[in-house]
């Protein structure tokens, strides 16, 4: 499906002749011919290299705004994100749900601690004691506070796209998730 629909945007751009999908941009995209050693592409061609560029110009557009606002810093608001809609939560399964570095976790928790906004539960009497992580009152009220902020920030830059364009960038980052994790 997701071929005929690249066609079909590609045949009728939505929005002017500029238009990422134009004919002009499959002549020009190294991504359309590239041969099994990506002998064509260049660093600004890689996928990584695009992804991080288009992921840090979305976190400066939309995230930092909202949490500058609210005397936050990204990773802290990420984490609290993710203690809101799991709690509780294991720290280890934090650390896979937020996608940061297990240390970067830590230090997350504990400045989130000490800003009242969290709760860490220590469970067992072993060295390796299972850490448990839910949100303070104050938590759920600056959670609560910023969450439709972000949600209009997210879905404004989402209606950037056209329904097909929805389709296919979000059909298409899953898929690439799935074989990073296979």
């Amino acid at each position: 499906m997701a071929p005929l629909l690249i066609h079909q945007l590609a045949v009728n751009p939505s929005h002017s002749t500029h238009h990422p999908l134009s004919n002009e941009f499959f002549m020009t995209n190294p991504w359309l011919h590239v041969d099994e050693l990506g002998s064509d592409l260049n660093v600004n061609d890689f996928l990584t290299t695009q992804i991080l560029r288009v992921g840090n110009a979305l976190k400066r557009k939309i995230t930092i705004p909202y949490v500058i606002e609210n005397d936050l810093t990204v990773s802290e608001w990420r984490i609290l994100s993710v203690i809101a809609n799991e709690e509780p939560i294991a720290f280890s399964n934090l650390v896979i749900l937020s996608t940061t570095d297990k240390s970067l976790v830590s230090r997350t928790l504990k400045l989130l601690e000490s800003k009242g906004l969290i709760q860490l539960d220590y469970i067992g009497s072993t060295p390796r004691k299972k850490i448990l992580c839910s949100l303070t009152s104050q938590g759920q009220q600056l959670h609560a506070k910023i969450i439709p902020k972000a949600q209009q920030a997210q879905a404004t830059m989402i209606r950037e796209l056209n329904e097909q364009e929805r389709v296919i960038l979000y059909t298409a980052l899953n898929k690439l998730h799935q074989k990073c994790v296979d």
